[in-house]
């Protein structure tokens, strides 16, 4: 694998005639990562993104004096993919990793009042590095603890790949294992909820065995948490586009494509508002409903099955209080309509200093010091992701004040919502048959996007393996012997 920045053609290319070119049509991580991939390789690379700037669904945004994500976006210390990506673009130190995972939970329904617990790890071996931490849970009961271990070990032997478990949903398994409905609320769901998209009674099994095995049942520091300490857009625009032009990527943003269709001298075109794109081949990384519309025919033995993926949404609330009133970086909760709350106070460019008002001494002045910026990330949203403002604010802010007692009589300088609709994939059962592969019928095309078959749901690090898998293809397709960044040369 070449380092960041090195944009050298590859030798069997630059040294045999004309090197291939291949246009990637969308930015979003799943496009970045296959033209990072494809200039690696040696190909001229033309990356057309409709929107105004990179990163797809994971992106940021001015808001007066704050820059937002448009969600909370975490990964795993198992997502080598998107660990990838961010050494690609030089962003690891600043989406640290936890030194072990610790997730703090908040019951503020249990009948003796509100009760923190902590699900954290230690450095013994799988499965024994989580067995202090269940031991001690105490948001279930002994026998639900010992029932939890029980089904961990069940779900240890599953094949993720398994196309019956594809057919059945993550409650049907569990109600199978003897898992209370505490147990799925006060663990199951914890962890499946963010990371599918989905409760339980909802998932494809499937999927479920997929994020608990990898991510809690394979080495004891995978399920580690990392975030960006600095706005998404920062590293999934900024500094993407820098390593995209190192490697003399031709990045056109506002630029849809409207056309993908097949010369008779079987190479292709991608046609846009204002010009076309002669290619060797081509990568659609754009959402299963673009990507129908754009796919030419025959390139699928049945195109119609992507409009059968469905999506799933994800709110997001963001509260700008006075002072602080959250000492710990995240944590989520039971009992609450409330799910994960993170603080954004410094990403943001929100000072929090602890002093009164005023200008900041850092970048130019107009920041206000003292204040707090916390993200709410609300998955499978369903329910309240067409509710007013005004509605949310009403729920949501005595919530957090019951949540955070410091929280009580603070001011609200600011609430606003962001809502993706379609943030990703439904994980419902069923849905692997639907997922097509990175390869196409039609050759030079290839598929790209976290809704593809990646084993993986819709997640950012779904979103790179696709790329990686869509860059594999199109390589092969022109005859190309590539290296898997992850795996031994193919």
């Amino acid at each position: 694998m070449r380092p960041a920045g090195d944009s050298r053609p590859d030798a069997a290319w630059s040294s045999g005639g004309a090197r291939p070119h291949a246009v990637v049509v969308g930015g979003g991580l799943a496009g970045i990562t296959a033209a990072l991939r494809l200039a690696d390789s040696g190909a001229r690379v033309t990356l057309l993104e409709g929107r105004p700037r990179l990163g797809g669904l994971a992106f940021s945004f001015r808001r007066g004096e704050l820059t937002v994500d448009n969600g909370q976006h975490v990964y795993l210390r198992c997502c080598t993919a998107y660990r990838w990506f961010l050494d690609q673009v030089e962003g690891a130190r600043l989406a640290p990793l936890q030194k072990r995972l610790d997730v703090p939970v908040l019951d503020v329904a249990h009948p003796r009042g509100p009760r923190l617990g902590r699900l954290r790890r230690t450095a013994l071996p799988v499965p024994l590095h989580l067995a202090g931490s269940l031991a001690t849970y105490p948001h279930l009961s002994p026998a639900e603890r010992l029932g939890v271990a029980r089904a961990a070990l069940a779900l240890r032997k599953l094949d993720p790949a398994d196309p019956a478990l594809d057919g059945i949903d993550f409650a049907t398994w569990l109600g199978r294992h003897g898992q209370s409905r505490r147990a799925v609320e006060a663990l199951w769901d914890l962890v499946g909820i963010p990371t599918l998209n989905a409760p339980a009674p909802e998932a494809s099994m499937g999927l479920a065995a997929m994020v608990f095995k990898t991510g809690l049942l394979s080495e004891p520091g995978a399920a580690d948490i990392g975030w960006a300490h600095v706005p998404l857009g920062e590293l999934h625009d900024t500094r993407a586009r820098k390593a995209l032009d190192a490697r003399g990527v031709r990045t056109e943003l506002r630029t849809k494509a409207e056309r993908i269709a097949r010369t008779d001298d079987g190479r292709w075109t991608v046609r846009t508002e204002s010009e076309t794109y002669d290619a060797d081949a081509v990568v659609l990384a754009v959402p299963q409903r673009e990507a129908h519309g754009l796919l030419p025919e025959g390139a699928l033995d049945d195109p119609d099955r992507l409009l059968d993926i469905g999506t799933a949404p994800i709110l997001n609330l963001h509260v700008v209080y006075d002072r602080k009133v959250l000492r710990r970086p995240f944590f989520t909760t039971l009992g609450s309509p409330v799910q994960w709350v993170f603080d954004r106070t410094d990403s943001s460019g929100l000072l929090s200093g602890g002093g009164p008002e005023g200008p900041s001494n850092k970048g130019g002045g107009g920041r206000r010091a003292g204040g707090q910026y916390l993200a709410v990330s609300q998955s499978a949203a369903q329910a309240e992701i067409d509710e007013p403002v005004a509605t949310l604010r009403e729920r949501y802010l005595p919530e957090l004040e019951r949540l955070l007692p410091a929280a009580r009589g603070a001011g609200v300088r600011d609430f606003f919502v962001t809502r993706e609709r379609t943030a990703t994939f439904a994980p419902t059962p069923g849905v692997g048959r639907l997922r097509p592969g990175a390869r196409t019928s039609a050759p030079g095309l290839a598929l790209a996007g976290a809704w593809t078959d990646t084993g993986w749901p819709a997640t950012m690090e779904g979103a790179v393996r696709s790329g990686f898998s869509a860059a594999g293809a199109a390589l092969s397709d022109l005859g190309r012997r590539h290296e898997h960044p992850l795996q031994e040369a193919v």
